[in-house]
């Protein structure tokens, strides 16, 4: 058996125990096929399950007595827990694609489960999702699809965030795709003779420039960031509420800094501004382990700075 589906057999087992309360063995073992062997080596794995400092109070309890087993929840599993509303229309998403597994049951657990949750996410759950992703001129869109298909090249009026200019490149369209909620365009860039990856919200216009191109002979990696080897790292202890790093961008490294919480993590980082706007929007949430720690209050005197001047006060100190 994968890993894949060995771990989905243990989350589908472990509540379904707990909720029993002390099935048979044999029970247990008939309802998802495994023998007790392979019952005993996986249920001893949620030894293993808790959270810092690891005391009895926040692990994960497994007994086995007279041909039956229970398991008991940490303490910590006792708080109500609170999702937000992407999280919960998420977990919402991944059961409904669950329910439609030949063995499911309609009145069994995961169905009463997405019924709260439907019901907390409100009027429309059930209903239909609008995915809006980063706007695209219609007729850039069309210009790209074309040249990619005709295998044109083009030149396009691209934006630089990282710094603040617009600039013309001749460029060989692969292909578009979206990720994050937004679109990408995979193509060369002639102008620094390497594969790039161009976001769409931030081509201003397109036309068609001299010769036709040869794709590649291998597949485009359609991410939107690649990090180079020589890009600046930086390392980052962060605290709970700015955990949504590790899921919004690309990073290297994830370790627990240790029992004040939160995470520690290590990023590349190819634009300095574009670490210093991560920085401001992360304020206290965020401290720098190795890198630039002047980073942040640098641009938070800048910006600190030009309000003043606009207002006509003096310089911030």
């Amino acid at each position: 058996m994968s890993t894949n589906r060995r771990l989905g057999r243990l989350l589908a087992m472990v509540p379904w125990v707990a909720a029993a309360d002390g099935p048979r063995v044999a029970d247990v073992c008939e309802r998802f096929g495994c023998t007790e062997a392979e019952l005993m080596a996986d249920l001893e794995r949620l030894f293993m399950c808790g959270l810092y400092p690891y005391t009895p109070d926040t692990l994960v309890d497994v007994d086995f007595s007279g041909g039956r087993v229970w398991i008991r929840y940490a303490d910590f599993f006792a708080r109500p827990l609170r999702l937000t509303p992407g999280e919960a229309l998420a977990l919402l998403a991944a059961g409904r694609a669950l329910s439609a597994a030949d063995d499911y049951d309609p009145e069994g657990a995961l169905a009463r489960g997405l019924a709260k949750l439907e019901k907390a996410l409100g009027p429309g759950a059930d209903g239909g999702l609008d995915m809006v992703l980063g706007t695209m001129a219609d007729d850039v869109r069309t210009a790209v699809e074309a040249a990619a298909g005709e295998r044109r090249r083009i030149e396009i009026e691209y934006y630089t965030a990282a710094r603040d200019e617009w600039s013309r490149r001749v460029v060989d369209p692969y292909s578009l795709f979206s990720t994050g909620g937004a679109w990408y365009l995979a193509a060369y860039c002639h102008r620094s003779e390497d594969e790039r990856i161009f976001r769409m919200d931030r081509v201003r216009s397109v036309t068609l420039a001299e010769g036709h191109f040869t794709p590649p002979d291998h597949d485009p990696e359609l991410i939107a960031y690649r990090p180079r080897p020589d890009d600046t790292r930086v390392t980052l202890d962060l605290s709970d509420s700015a955990r949504w790093v590790v899921d919004q961008y690309p990073v290297e490294a994830v370790t627990d800094p240790g029992p004040l919480g939160g995470v520690r993590v290590t990023l590349a980082v190819s634009s300095k501004r574009w670490l210093e706007r991560l920085m401001l929007r992360l304020g206290s949430d965020a401290t720098v382990i190795e890198g630039d720690d002047r980073c942040g209050p640098a641009a938070a005197r800048r910006l600190l700075n030009r309000y003043d001047r606009e207002s006509g006060s003096l310089g911030a100190t």
